[in-house]
């Protein structure tokens, strides 16, 4: 004992000298706690061997085994535990006691094996050979671990039970040679998992930026090809268009709505997992934020609405002109047909010499000519502002349609000149005219109108006609049943003109006049009566045909139009009741996150599965588009009303299931239990009164009050709630959502990896030295983690710095912080 006199023996004195002598290391193990039950100084003395190996065995289990704590069981349970736990993998090992366990000498080389494998080939050991098992532990040890053979090999195979205590003397020297190997491990395995959240992190963004860049590039693509309003001059070119508008909603747009959807959710839970790991948030690339590419997306969605709703004008404006084009066309041949002749006959010079009564004929003739000129007036004016209309709507084939309706002007105006001049040559020998044939001159007068209204008749009669509702066509088929009502009067109109010609004739076959034959007042022949009156009772059930047929294509687009209102009126309603019911589930309780999220899954595949109706919704569409359908009466929803309020949908049940999720993800890596989890929720839906996810200030310091967070109403306690405030809502929006309610919280009540901790756990790897070397690195981190440590630690350059020394505090530091790392 040092600082102690032992007291020299005499030969008289010997026993008692020996006696306080022992009493006094007695004394001293007594002091460390050591409890000496039935030993004494005097049976030492005396060679008591018994007593003395037990005194020998209990300072041993005091100093050797004692210090031994797994699981704060007694030392020899630690022991014993701690062995089973290392030899566990080896099937012909079987650890129970401190005895007869280890007599086949495979425990001893299973502890070595399990700690340094490359100092036995465990492999080749057999269990029928305890001898050779024995030795080769025990001079391995000796060996390698500077641990002194404490048993004989020849010792424990011919002992039936060996020497307990002794044993766990020897394996107590294992653990205390391999304890420290321990420490070195769990410092590693905290370092692969810090690293390994940073390159999995790092590899997220790199996700982000790609899956943003090519969005945008997409977007960027897209827009001019909507914006672009170059108009076609056929009907065909622009429905084409159309299809490939189609094309692009139905093919091309959905899987980019997704590529969005899943961005915002990458870009979430990067943002999550960041934040679990006590790392700063990510900050995308200039132009490539959420909010940017939500830009991008309304201008990709004002253009789309825009080009369709020029695409449908246009094609109104093409169908428009078409009509007009083609009545233009009917108007202009039929006029030019009448005037053909007509100014050759108005340049003749056969009044020069003809007789009185020739004069007088040409005279009432040419009367005729004038009132037929003028009823001819109407459908000129009509040609004209036919003309007019197609210029002002910019129909491409205008140049010619001009050219044509000019010709007819003047041609016209030449009539009306030339008919004037003849008229004044006839009226200068007007005293010559003496008698009339007033048989012929009623005929003549009668014919004319009667011819006109004929050639009227059957111009209305194939009439081409163009109507968008029941409504209008019903309206042509009661005026087509008003004339046909008109026939029969008519009928006896050309009767009674006939019978003019029939008087005309017997009077010339009664008096043998000299004008027999030939009327001097007109063209107009009775055979040409009678076959434009054939004409016009033929075109009669033609034009009946035409309207039935019409009135069946406005019955199909009626129906149409009720078959999609039918569906519209179920699905839009279904769509808002799915969405509000998305959001009750995301503010409700009912059951663990996880049944919430179940929950949110069958509404997901409810609204997947009812993909199809969508589908056939837009068939029905493409129907009355290509119907070419305008208005719908019978439903106020729109295809883009459905489409965009579907797209919303999609988007939001994949949102709320994304934040479910990050819940869990929260949940789990805070260590928050579910009754932690539900106080927490019931809390905040309690002061979110108006059902909005978020708290304003006032509610969340109420939210905290009832969790028992105290915030008092003095100076500290408003600078205290300041702070909070700067926690959970860094950018001052004046509101607090439940993501960051539960971050603050999981923050408030539990444990994360920090700085210091990393910092702490390479200090273990280093030996407790301020520096760390490459070979150390890689000697205790996996390949790939240790390379990422050294491709980024600085040298590290305090006093005690040698060759090659890394700095790991501060790569430490930079993990957790705004670093390139």
């Amino acid at each position: 004992l040092p600082g102690e006199r032992l007291a020299k023996p005499e030969r008289g004195k010997m026993r008692v000298h020996k006696i306080s002598n022992v009493n006094k290391a007695l004394d001293f193990i007594a002091s460390k706690g050591v409890k000496l039950v039935s030993i004494g100084a005097e049976e030492i003395v005396d060679g008591n061997v018994k007593m003395t190996l037990g005194m020998i065995w209990t300072i041993i289990l005091r100093f050797a085994i004692q210090d031994i704590s797994v699981e704060e069981t007694s030392a020899k349970e630690g022991l014993l535990l701690w062995c089973q736990r290392k030899t566990a993998p080896y099937k012909n090992v079987n650890i129970q006691n401190f005895h007869i366990s280890w007599k086949d000498g495979l425990g001893f080389c299973a502890l070595i094996h399990r700690h340094r494998p490359e100092l036995i080939d465990y492999g080749k050991l057999r269990k029928d050979d305890p001898l050779t098992n024995l030795n080769t532990a025990f001079d391995v040890a000796e060996k390698y671990l500077d641990i002194p053979k404490m048993l004989d090999a020849e010792d424990i195979v011919g002992t039936a039970r060996p020497d307990e205590k002794a044993i766990m003397t020897y394996v107590s020297s294992f653990y205390h040679a391999f304890s420290g190997a321990q420490k070195a491990e769990t410092a590693a395995n905290r370092i692969c998992k810090v690293l390994a959240v940073n390159q999995e992190n790092e590899q997220l963004m790199e996700d982000y930026e790609k899956l943003a860049s090519d969005l945008l590039e997409w977007i960027r693509r897209t827009i001019p090809w909507l914006e672009n309003r170059a108009p076609e001059n056929t009907m065909q070119a622009m429905q084409q268009k159309l299809e490939d508008f189609r094309d692009y909603r139905r093919l091309h747009k959905p899987p980019k709505v997704q590529e969005k959807c899943q961005l915002e959710i990458n870009f979430n839970t990067l943002q999550t997992k960041l934040r679990l790991s006590n790392r700063p948030a990510f900050m995308p690339s200039e132009g490539k934020m959420v909010s940017d590419i939500n830009n991008a997306w309304g201008g990709l969605e004002q253009a789309e609405k825009g080009y369709e709703e020029w695409l449908l004008n246009e094609i109104r404006r093409l169908e428009r002109l078409d009509h007009l084009a083609e009545k233009f066309r009917q108007k202009a041949s039929i006029h030019e047909s009448w005037t053909d002749g007509k100014e050759a006959m108005l340049q003749q010079k056969d009044y020069e010499t003809a007789t009185l009564s020739e004069i007088k004929a040409l005279l009432k003739k040419h009367e005729a000519f004038e009132s037929d000129l003028a009823a001819h007036q109407d459908r000129v004016e009509q040609i004209a502002a036919i003309a007019q209309e197609l210029n002002e709507l910019d129909y491409y084939d205008s140049p010619s349609v001009n050219a044509r309706c000019q010709k007819i002007c003047d041609q016209w105006d030449n009539l009306g000149a030339l008919t004037q001049k003849r008229r004044e040559a006839l009226e200068r020998t007007e005293k010559l005219l003496e008698t009339i044939d007033q048989l012929y001159l009623e005929y003549a007068k009668r014919a004319a109108p009667f011819n006109n209204w004929m050639e009227g008749a059957m111009e209305d009669l194939q009439d081409t006609f163009i109507v968008h509702t029941i409504e209008e066509i019903q309206g042509l088929t009661t005026a087509h049943e008003q004339f046909k009502a008109t026939l029969p009067d008519a009928d006896k109109e050309r009767q009674a003109i006939l019978g003019i010609h029939n008087e005309v004739s017997k009077i010339v076959q009664t008096y043998h006049v000299n004008m027999a034959g030939t009327n001097p007042y007109t063209t107009i022949t009775p055979q040409e009566i009678n076959g434009k009156w054939e004409h016009v009772r033929q075109l009669v059930p033609r034009r009946d045909q035409a309207l039935m047929e019409e009135h069946a294509r406005q019955q199909q687009n009626e129906r149409l139009r009720k078959q999609f209102g039918a569906q519209a009126n179920v699905i839009g309603p279904w769509i808002q009741t799915k969405m509000e019911e998305i959001g009750r589930i995301s503010i409700e309780m009912h059951g663990t996150l996880e049944d919430q999220l179940n929950h949110l899954r069958q509404y997901e595949k409810s609204i997947v599965n009812y993909k199809p109706k969508i589908d056939q919704l837009e068939g029905d569409h493409q129907q009355i588009q290509e119907a070419l359908i305008f208005d719908n009466k019978h439903t106020n929803y729109t295809m883009e009303h459905i489409r965009v309020g579907w797209e919303q949908l999609l988007t939001t049940i994949a949102r709320t299931i994304n934040e479910v999720e990050n819940q869990i993800l929260t949940r789990d890596a805070k260590g928050i239990s579910q009754e932690q989890m539900n106080e927490f929720r019931a809390s905040f839906n309690h002061f979110d009164r108006d059902h909005s996810g978020t708290l304003g200030p006032e509610e969340f310091k109420a939210c905290l009050i009832s969790l028992g967070y105290d915030i008092g109403n003095d100076a500290q306690g408003e600078a205290e709630f300041a702070r909070i405030m700067s926690i959970v809502d860094p950018n001052r929006l004046g509101v607090v959502t439940f993501q960051a309610f539960i971050d603050f919280m999981s923050r408030e009540t539990a444990d994360t990896d920090t700085a210091d901790q990393v910092m702490a756990s390479f200090k273990i790897l280093a030996g407790d030295k301020n520096y760390i070397t490459v070979d150390e690195l890689r000697r205790e981190l996996p390949p790939d983690q240790a390379e990422y440590c050294i491709a980024r630690m600085a040298p590290y350059n305090g006093r005690d710095a040698v060759p090659g020394a890394l700095d790991y505090m501060s790569f430490s530091t930079a993990l957790y912080g705004e670093s390139d790392l």
